[in-house]
């Protein structure tokens, strides 16, 4: 596997951007994977994306730990088992480009959705209330996960914003949940022999981008007050919603 010059430079800007995202809100491959498929083959950066994903979410749970809301984990589980059960049999019935763009339309509109609620009154009662809408993400973050790989992130979130974390813990608990993820998909590709040595030299050649992103976002994310974090959050949601529509 070689890359010219200009592919390198273009694999170092979207790491950095893709890391700094998911230091400063806890997530972040929902963009970095697709844009790195431009310029790498699938089958490398998907084992690779794995075990990257497994490092990062040590590095940001190293000192975040404490903050994992495992009330909130758990209730992820179930719907997420359904969803994968239901991904499963949509990806072998429907038409995955045009259901990847619905769900891109649907995310865009969220993170709008979100972007008003962050600027509305603090004290105000959320449009949509969380009993509905904890559920719908629970089970659309297994079924998108596994329809689209990088994708369950954003259902994460949007379980946790229900939930009106803060900005520690949605950090903290997103990276519990895509840590257990990455390592379950990285033994999956182990026992079908996907893991090869060019996945190997990806991951190595990417730790001091991640490394270099997740510093910086750390301190974006340190700087925020929790009405900023909820911005940055409804941002972030709408470019990883941008991937969806071009998949």
């Amino acid at each position: 596997m070689s890359l010219s010059p200009g592919e390198l430079a273009y694999c170092v800007v979207v790491l950095l951007f893709t890391f700094t995202l998911r230091g400063s809100v806890g997530f972040g491959g929902s963009v970095g994977m697709p844009l790195l498929a431009l310029a790498l083959p699938v089958k490398v950066i998907a084992p690779a994306w794995s075990l990257i994903g497994i490092l990062s979410s040590v590095a940001i749970l190293g000192k975040d730990r404490r903050y994992i809301v495992w009330r909130a984990f758990l209730g992820l589980l179930p719907g997420c088992a359904l969803g994968v059960l239901a991904g499963l049999f949509v990806f072998n019935a429907l038409d995955a480009r045009l259901l990847g763009r619905a769900l891109g339309v649907f995310v865009m509109l969220y993170a709008c959705y979100t972007l008003w609620v962050a600027f509305r009154p603090a004290q105000a009662p959320a449009p949509i209330a969380a009993r509905v809408l904890k559920p719908v993400a629970s089970f659309l973050s297994g079924a998108v996960g596994t329809m689209f790989g990088a994708m369950a992130s954003i259902f994460f979130t949007m379980y946790m914003e229900a939930d009106r974390a803060d900005k520690h813990a949605l950090r903290a608990t997103l990276s519990a949940m895509l840590m257990t993820l990455s390592i379950a998909r990285t033994i999956g590709y182990a026992a079908v022999h996907e893991l090869t040595l060019d996945s190997l030299y990806l991951t190595a050649a990417a730790l001091p981008f991640m490394g270099l992103g997740l510093l910086v976002g750390d301190r974006i994310h340190s700087g925020l007050n929790p009405r900023q974090f909820q911005r940055l959050v409804a941002g972030a949601l709408f470019l990883c919603g941008v991937p969806l529509l071009v998949k």
